[in-house]
């Protein structure tokens, strides 16, 4: 999964994930209906029809935790006036017995369930990173004759010994509204689908979004690709991002080779209005067949393009693990009681470094633009614990002190990624790198093969070479801090530091400016030393920022002004109109732009060209 946490006056890029689960093997079925066509307040009513109970109590659960989002969340809060029937239409005794289960009594007459489903993204705080709010791709959004963001784990449970029953979803909805989804739907009409699944953890891993149709296909070697879009005010089009996705997922595709088989997959954005009741938690969700994403629609199409491109292929790339290639406790998940895995480091990661490696290696970017990312990694590594071991950390996420350091998943996990493709490039002579471990890995195990947590490191090591393993139990088992500088330097890669344009509203995570959400308007944030940018256009603490260049500025449209901004020029001319003190004045200028050293890295030397090459390009 990959969380986006977009301040007001600045994008902070954040990174999580998603998974699988087996229990019994009984042949009966699970029916359950939801109805989108007579929605009440905001809330969705689901039926359930169970097979035979054998047993005098059972225990239907919500999941208090979905794999990848390494967060406990509790669905079954959400869930209103809970019933249990017998044949006759006769209510049985249920206790609720804590915010995800329900024990049914007498329950070898049970017959039918019923609630009532709230939706999540109606209850997001919209604050600093989203504390205590479902990250939205997780969440749902339920507004009647226009969208239904349908996570199937927020609407639908599970008995616990019935986790492998097979599943037949009903859906009713209005015919205007079309379900995007990487299922197949097995009715015909226009007002009610009807979806079928092996096990609870496989309708788990089908969302489905219903709106008016906006959406887009298209197919790269033998795999469909659905785009489908939710807009509110029908800005943004699957068509105006349909280009930019197939460049990216036609390039993983060729990156991956034989390690992907889907044969569907489905990306599915909502976009929300940030505003009163929606949603604020934004970056992606990723499935075996399809990934959910979270984006404000004020952002400009193109700076949505490019990080949908970052996104989405993220996401994809979990399709090697730990879709594919994951351990026991990820195949037998536990929604209401998990054991997380110690493995991070891959889950997330080699995901991670995938996402950026495949764009230097099918040319999508440059390699100072690659340089560039790693370089940022490093130093976003360097404000989190670079002593916690990451098995621990990994294996102990939802509780502190262990969850705080969970975004070094993105940053020190790629990292770790990085080092252990540069040591099987120098070790095999260039011949291979971690994508030939991951193809062996997922030959060695796969979707219904998982390893044992202790056993990983061993069998990489058979695989690879003696080194990897040292590294392993060294640097990620073990609390000693990687130093990536001698790992780069053995391709030929070493550090420079140049000037670089900072940029112009915000300093590190400090913004100069932010919003006042009573009237939308831009402030100059007083109290604190502003840039070069504001003190040459005497620019000061509690300005208000009414236009730039005869174009106004406020909270809807701040996107724009940040975008735009770096496409300044120094010394272009502009022209700044402000309201201080109450009164408003037009202030005339040239902009000069703030500067900051940074470390980056850059190529050095001919003697490990062949052996740099075959890592970025081979």
């Amino acid at each position: 999964m990959k969380k986006i946490f977009l301040l007001i006056t600045v994008t902070t890029f954040l990174w999580s994930c998603k998974t699988t689960i087996n229990n019994s093997s009984s042949k009966q079925e699970i029916q359950v209906n939801i109805n989108l066509s007579d929605i009440k307040n905001d809330k969705v009513l689901v039926t359930l029809t169970p097979p035979k109970i054998t047993s005098e109590e059972i225990i239907f659960s919500l999941p208090k935790i979905i794999p990848g989002t390494y967060s406990i969340d509790n669905y079954g809060k959400y869930i209103d006036d809970f019933k249990a029937f017998d044949k006759n239409g006769h209510p049985l005794a249920v206790t609720k017995t804590d915010d995800n289960n329900w024990s049914i009594k007498n329950a070898k007459a049970l017959t039918k369930i019923s609630y009532w489903v709230n939706d999540t993204f109606d209850t997001e705080k919209g604050t600093e990173f989203g504390e205590g709010d479902i990250f939205s791709p997780a969440g749902s959004n339920i507004l009647a004759n226009k969208n239904i963001f349908l996570n199937t784990h927020c609407f639908v449970g599970y008995f616990s010994n019935l986790t492998t029953v097979p599943y037949k979803l009903q859906i009713s909805h209005p015919s205007q509204l079309w379900g995007a989804t990487s299922m197949t739907d097995m009715d015909p009409s226009t007002t009610n689908d009807v979806y079928v699944t092996s096990k609870y953890s496989e309708l788990v891993e089908h969302p489905i979004m219903y709106a008016k149709p906006n959406f887009t296909t298209f197919t790269v070697d033998d795999m469909e690709i659905l785009i489908s879009v939710y807009s509110p005010t029908g800005k943004i089009t699957a068509e105006s991002i349909t280009p930019a996705m197939k460049t990216v997922m036609t390039a993983q595709k060729k990156f991956l080779g034989s390690i992907n088989t889907t044969k569907k997959y489905a990306v599915l954005l909502y976009l929300s209005d940030i505003e009163g009741k929606d949603a604020h938690g934004f970056g992606a969700l990723e499935h075996p067949t399809s990934t959910t994403v979270v984006f404000p629609e004020v952002m400009p199409v193109d700076q949505l393009i490019n990080q949908m491109k970052d996104v989405v292929s993220h996401e994809f790339f979990h399709i090697v693990t730990p879709l594919t290639i994951h351990s026991k406790e990820i195949q037998f998940f536990d929604y209401n009681a998990p054991k997380m895995s110690q493995h991070l480091w891959m889950y997330e990661g080699v995901t991670e470094y995938f996402a950026n490696l495949f764009q230097i290696n099918q040319g999508l970017i440059t390699e100072d633009e690659f340089y560039s990312r790693i370089s940022e990694k490093i130093e976003r590594a360097s404000t989190l614990n670079d002593s916690m071991p990451f098995t621990t950390m990994s294996a102990n996420v939802l509780e502190s002190p262990y969850k705080e350091q969970y975004l070094n998943v993105y940053e020190k996990g790629t990292l770790i990624g990085m080092c252990l493709d540069i040591i099987i490039r120098e070790k095999s002579n260039g011949e291979k790198g971690i994508l030939n471990l991951m193809r062996q890995l997922s030959h060695e195990y796969g979707i219904n093969k998982p390893f044992d947590d202790q056993e990983l490191f061993d069998k990489i090591t058979e695989l690879t070479y003696p080194e990897v393993g040292n590294f392993l139990r060294t640097y990620v088992a073990g609390p000693t801090p990687i130093p990536y500088k001698d790992y780069l330097a053995r391709v030929g890669v070493v550090t420079t530091t140049e000037k670089v344009v900072a940029p112009l509203f915000i300093k590190g995570q400090n913004p100069y400016i932010n919003i006042i959400p009573e009237t939308k308007e831009i402030i100059v944030l007083p109290d604190i030393e502003l840039n070069v940018f504001f003190n040459e256009l005497n620019l000061k603490g509690g300005d208000i920022i009414v236009s730039i260049n005869n174009k106004a500025y406020h909270l809807d449209n701040i996107y724009d002004l940040l975008n735009e901004s770096l496409n300044w020029k120094e010394n272009d001319p502009i022209s700044v109109k402000i309201k201080r003190n109450g009164k408003e004045q037009i202030i005339t200028g040239k902009v000069k732009l703030p500067y900051e050293d940074a470390e980056t890295f850059k190529a050095a030397g001919q003697d490990k060209e062949k052996l740099r090459n075959s890592w970025l390009k081979g």
